[in-house]
């Protein structure tokens, strides 16, 4: 049977092992003003002012901002909401995704983010994987922006395992359980998969 063609970005569904999980999130920020749009679901990227983001803007240092697949060793996990005041009625103010320009007069935009390295994630590929895909190494695809309606990502696995000597965002465990997206012989299975380049393997230096 066909899988269901529609990306949700990386959802979080349990960690590695049998160790406890709660699925929890740390409080990092998004710089003030920040022109790009981040959609629930969307990986994110810690600034380094080199770096560009998926929008081709370099990044601030200290600041977080959605990534792309080629910014190795940079990502730090996966975007779940933000909150800040809102500039014009200065009410605190909750959102799934961060809308882009969100120029504020006081306090911060303070991003939280799935950052555990044991954090196990679900997405969608863009093409087919197989079993013989499983413990390699897989990119995130072409970036696509989100729904402003809900505020969901619509990021998704690259088409194909990465080559090997070569790096890649993220390490495959097994196809989904859902029974909607587990054929394996067709395009647009759901995976089970752990970030691979998060900048806590990376002896926690930029690079």
């Amino acid at each position: 049977m066909a899988n269901q063609d529609a990306p949700f970005g990386y959802r979080a569904i349990g960690g590695m092992g049998s160790s406890y999980e709660t699925q929890g999130t740390s409080k990092y920020q998004i710089s003030d003003n920040w022109t790009n749009a981040i959609f629930q679901g969307d990986l994110l990227m810690m600034g380094d002012n080199s770096a560009t983001d998926r929008a081709g803007t370099t990044t601030q240092m200290g600041f977080v901002a959605g990534a792309i697949a080629a910014q190795d060793g940079l990502q730090c996990g996966v975007f779940n909401g933000c909150f800040y005041n809102d500039p014009t009625t200065q009410k605190p103010t909750w959102k799934n995704y961060y809308p882009g320009a969100v120029n504020i007069t006081q306090g911060y935009i303070d991003a939280f983010v799935y950052d555990n390295p044991q954090q196990l994630f679900e997405a969608q590929a863009e093409g087919s994987l197989t079993q013989a895909s499983v413990g390699n190494l897989i990119d995130q695809g072409t970036y696509v922006a989100g729904s402003t309606v809900n505020g969901a990502s619509k990021c998704e696995l690259s088409t194909a395992v990465v080559g090997s000597g070569a790096t890649g965002n993220w390490r495959i465990l097994r196809i989904t359980e859902d029974p909607s997206n587990n054929d394996a012989s067709s395009a647009n299975s759901n995976w089970v998969i752990r970030l691979n380049e998060s900048i806590y393997y990376n002896n926690g230096t930029l690079t």
